[in-house]
């Protein structure tokens, strides 16, 4: 992301700069990162809200530039998120509320945004032990979905998700919103169709995949025996044949009522609670 100060309005401020114009290039910078183009040339994108940013930073994500509302100045946990962004390297900004709408696409914003480098985990590094369970999601199409399952993956203790195929941008402003601060704690990985079946095979998990030809009811499959990869399929088509066939069981979640589907994002929990439910315990400890 260039940093470029041919904007006259900008002051420096100790190590803050002060901003209020939308033709700043920064600021242009930021704003063209609700483009997936732009997010994937940069590797960056952003993360709106204090929680966010301070979850990112513990967990050792790295910031490139801290964005704040000249009403949050002063805060102690701004002032400390600040402190840490110049240290790393990043660049801090003071910016008018109207420049925060017109980051964040939002009347009413955040009053702190942070811009992130991505990060991905490659699947050749994933080697699933006893006790782990992956999601595995095909051709995912929308970021509310992918936001909530991986929100879900984290509060169900998963270890990773997996996007194969075309997916929507796991990165999006939409989907980073969805996790709730969670895809700064959950592994996500990408792979093509051929690159899982090569990969699901080696590394000895079980793959339990939902299917309308699913013969097996969801709860009567043992999830203790292996590493479980919990595979679904695109929200409109469904699992492929191709994957469909490489699953170790397909599962169904029984139905009663009108609806003949599920949301995805339901059905994935649903999946993920069952498969870790000899796991989980109120105390939240395996």
């Amino acid at each position: 992301m260039s940093h470029d100060n041919r904007d006259p309005g900008p002051r420096r401020v100790g190590q803050v700069k002060e901003v209020t114009s939308l033709t700043n290039p920064i600021i242009k910078d930021i704003k063209a990162l609700s483009q997936k183009k732009e997010r994937d040339e940069t590797r960056s994108f952003l993360a709106e809200g204090l929680k966010l940013v301070i979850d990112a930073l513990e967990l050792g994500w790295t910031i490139r530039t801290l964005v704040y509302a000249k009403a949050a100045k002063g805060k102690p946990q701004v002032e400390q998120v600040a402190l840490k962004t110049v240290a790393t390297g990043g660049l801090v900004l003071e910016v008018s509320e109207k420049v925060l709408s017109a980051i964040t696409r939002r009347d009413n914003p955040q009053m702190v945004v942070g811009v992130f480098e991505q990060r991905y985990t490659h699947l050749r590094d994933v080697t699933p032990a006893l006790g782990e369970t992956y999601v595995a999601l095909d051709r995912v199409r929308d970021p509310g979905n992918l936001g909530t399952i991986i929100r879900t993956a984290d509060a169900a203790g998963a270890s990773g998700v997996i996007l194969i195929g075309e997916t929507t941008d796991p990165f999006s402003l939409e989907t980073v919103r969805a996790t709730m601060g969670s895809v700064f704690a959950m592994p996500v990985i990408r792979a093509g169709v051929a690159d899982f079946i090569k990969w699901q095979k080696a590394a000895g998990v079980q793959v339990v995949a939902t299917h309308l030809a699913g013969a097996v009811d969801y709860r009567t499959i043992d999830y203790r025996r292996k590493p479980v990869v919990i595979l679904m399929g695109n929200e409109q088509a469904g699992l492929p044949d191709e994957l469909a066939k490489e699953a170790t069981a397909l599962a169904r979640i029984p139905q009663q009522g009108r609806a003949d589907s599920l949301n995805l994002a339901i059905a994935t929990g649903i999946m993920l609670f069952e498969a870790r439910r000899h796991l989980l315990t109120l105390d939240g400890k395996a």
